[in-house]
This record gives C-alpha cells, structure tokens and sequence, in this order.
C-alpha cells in the first residue's frame, strides 16, 4: 500500500510522464546517431535538439525537486543527482538519462495499463498536446537531418548548414515560410509538403486547446456533495450513529422510569 501510495504521488500526470519517457528514449538514440553520423553539420543538428532535451530535462528535475516530500531522499535514494547530471548538455553524461526512463516505465508498469489509459482518456486534451509536442521535436530533428542531407549537395542548393535547415523546418512547420531558404531538389520538395502538413496539424491543434483553456467555462463543484473518504470511514460513521440512537432510547427509559416514580 505505501508502495502505491508512493508512486501515484510521483506520478503526478500519466500523460507528462509518458511525454518524459519518450525524450529520454530519443535522447538515447541522439547518442547513436553522434556516433554514426560523419557530417559535421548533420551532427550540430543532433546537439542543437539535444540542447533543447536538455533544458526540457533540467526543467523537469527542478520540478520533482520542488515537489518532492523529501528532497533529499529524491536526490540520493531516488536518483535525483543522476536526474541533475543527464540535464546538463554534455555527451559524457548523457547515458545517465537511462535512469529517468527506468523510473517512469517502473512507475507505469506498477499503475497498471487499465489506469494508464483511464488517465489518458480522462485528460485527452493534455495527452493530445503533449503527443504533438513529441512529433515536432521528432519533426524538427529529422526533418532538419533529412532536408540537410538531400539538399547538402544539391546544385544551387541554399540549404547548406544546420542552421539553414533548422530555420527552414521551423519557419515551415509553423506556416510562415519566408522564403530566404527553400529546396531546389524534387526529394527536398517532398519532405518539405510533408513538414507543412504536419505543421498546420499541429498549430492548428495547439490554437484549439489554448482556445478551449482560455474560453471553455468552468464546471462548478456540486454544491451538496458529501464525500466519503473509504468504505472503513462510513462504516465508522454508521456504527457512530447506531450508538447515539441507543444511547438516545435509554435516557428517554431512565426519564420516564424517574417520572413514574
């Protein structure tokens, strides 16, 4: 019971922690790929998201930090200092982001599946944004990997660096496109549909859940409504009752016994 009572406290949102576990996993495969990949400009795109990994990680930590019942506990009995190391954007401690994704399936698998989906059915809103959240970051990654790829070595190519190729993707997720940079090959055309696509999903997604938190009216609490901790404290409550009801009959005995006589 303590155990449970212990992990419904640390998870705190079914659907953030899942959002957390999956960055941890990519930035799992980020370590793969510095190692794989030989360009030096595919491999700036890698550090430029896993900076933004980073300061999502760090944000999180602070977060457990402050909300912690012992933060002390959480920081050397929870792996909390393995947490502060793998926020920190530096390759030799990135594996210790292993440690975050340990702790969010251990939490999971001990909530079980049925409450997992519960949860996510219940907050589908929250769930919808963060599942977004997780495909720009894998939009903007490998989108940015690929455009730079094809176009690298394009004639009249304009695409040239990490910086050009982030630009781009994320001036055509989010529909603006300027128009400074931009494929000239058919396969570079291609992955930059599928990037616009994606984009207006998700900002059109975004804008309806910030108009639905801003504009949607709050559901006020029944105003008459009792609330029973468990079943042991009504059952205490009837055997309270029953007591009362005795003690009540016996003073009216003891009264009418001293009236007859």
């Amino acid at each position: 019971m303590a155990a449970d009572e212990s992990s419904h406290s640390e998870l705190s949102n079914t659907g953030y922690e899942i959002f957390i576990g999956v960055l941890s996993v990519l930035s799992l495969v980020n370590i793969v790929l510095l190692s794989l990949l030989r360009d030096e400009d595919l491999q700036t795109v890698v550090y430029a998201i896993d900076v933004l990994l980073s300061i999502v990680f760090l944000i999180d930590f602070l977060t457990r930090l402050r909300r912690a019942p012992s933060r002390l506990d959480y920081v050397f009995r929870q792996f909390g200092w393995a947490d502060l190391l793998a926020s920190l954007p530096f390759p030799q401690v990135k594996i210790l982001r292993v440690f975050r994704l340990i702790r969010v399936t251990r939490l999971l698998r001990r909530y079980g599946a049925g409450n997992i989906a519960r949860s996510l059915i219940r907050d589908r809103a929250g769930s919808a944004l963060l599942s977004l959240l997780f495909i720009a970051v894998l939009v903007l990654e490998f989108g940015s990997l690929t455009i730079l790829h094809v176009e690298k070595s394009a004639p009249e190519a304009n695409i040239t660096t990490a910086s050009d190729a982030l630009w781009y993707v994320i001036v055509t997720m989010s529909t603006v496109g300027y128009g400074d940079v931009f494929p000239v090959s058919k396969a570079g055309r291609e992955i930059g549909r599928f990037i616009i696509v994606v984009g207006v999903g998700i900002f059109g997604t975004l804008s309806g859940y910030l108009a639905n938190l801003f504009l949607a009216p709050r559901k006020e609490p029944p105003a008459a409504a009792v609330v029973y901790a468990d079943e042991d404290t009504r059952h205490q409550l009837q055997q309270l009752k029953e007591l009362l009801d005795q003690q009540r009959v016996a003073v009216e005995q003891l009264e009418r016994g001293v009236g007859g006589d």
